[in-house]
């Protein structure tokens, strides 16, 4: 039985353990506001873009003229999987769902006989993948210094993949990460992005294009890939803070159900040993 010291310090420690989860709590309920409103104010543009594109593509085809972004270089052998995670810990299942879905994707395509690459983007997805795919990995990007992520981050990630399906080391790239929904709710998404899938649209207008359709086409595509990785990085980013603010108030809860739980113990131990020490003194007064 721990002794009323241990106890003590054991309530202490606690006691630290809970000032540091709140307040990485409140942190991350105050990041949470500006990466939410990021990733909703993206979203409207992307969905635009995504329904032109959608348009474009339906008039183009996937024929000899249309751009091999949108028409595939005619092969399905080799699947880049670029998995977005973050720099930090501490938030939840909010990495392990990401990995969860891009390491059963990996092993759908192993088991289909296809050839599968990996690359990272975040420490914390790397460091869960790396036992079983270290040898998939081809690249890693590091945004563990950039405060803010921008569409330039983007920008270099689309370059790298589009660089590796221009030069044949990628017929398919698939990005994973976290779509947000709210503070509780985080659905892990796999989106494919080269060659460029769009659901068929109801639109029934009818436009003139100048210059022609490949031509507009094959100039949006490679913006619309790095718009499709910027989007998936502000969710990302305000899934990851939604998961954190949540994983924080369960431990900030969880640290008060102990410390309530001590105490009792500390007090009941306590009582204990002043019974104890009132009986020793009764005894010794009447044996005098």
């Amino acid at each position: 039985m721990p002794s009323l010291k241990d106890l003590k310090n054991r309530i202490g420690s606690v006691k630290n353990t809970r000032k540091i989860t709140k307040a990485m709590q409140m942190v991350a309920a105050a990041k949470l506001r500006r990466a939410q409103e990021a990733a909703e104010a993206a979203r409207p543009f992307a969905e635009r873009m995504t329904a032109v594109m959608s348009a474009l593509a339906a008039g183009v085809g996937t024929g000899e003229g249309a751009p091999k972004l949108l028409a595939g270089n005619g092969k399905d052998q080799v699947h880049l999987l670029v998995v977005m995670t973050s720099e930090r810990g501490l938030c939840g299942g909010f990495n392990s769902s990401i990995v969860k879905l891009a390491r059963l994707r990996a092993n759908e395509l192993v088991a289909a006989g296809k050839t599968v690459k990996i690359l990272t983007v975040g420490k914390k997805g790397r460091e869960q993948l790396k036992r079983d795919w270290s040898s998939a990995f081809v690249g890693h990007v590091d945004l563990g210094e950039v405060k803010r992520v921008g569409y330039a981050n983007a920008q270099g990630i689309a370059r790298e993949v589009m660089a590796a399906f221009e030069a044949g080391e990628a017929d398919v790239v698939t990005i994973f990460y976290n779509r947000f929904q709210s503070v509780i709710s985080q659905v892990p998404t796999a989106q494919q992005v080269i060659p460029a899938k769009f659901e068929a649209t109801a639109s029934t207008a009818l436009y003139d294009y100048e210059p022609s359709e490949e031509a507009i086409l094959a100039d949006l595509l490679p913006r619309g890939v790095a718009t499709q990785i910027f989007t998936a990085l502000l969710e990302n980013g305000a899934s990851e803070q939604g998961a954190r603010m949540s994983a924080m108030d369960n431990a900030t809860r969880n640290a008060g159900d102990m410390i309530n739980k001590l105490t009792i113990q500390y007090n009941r131990s306590r009582q204990a040993a002043i019974t104890k020490e009132l009986i020793e003194i009764i005894s010794g007064a009447e044996a005098l």
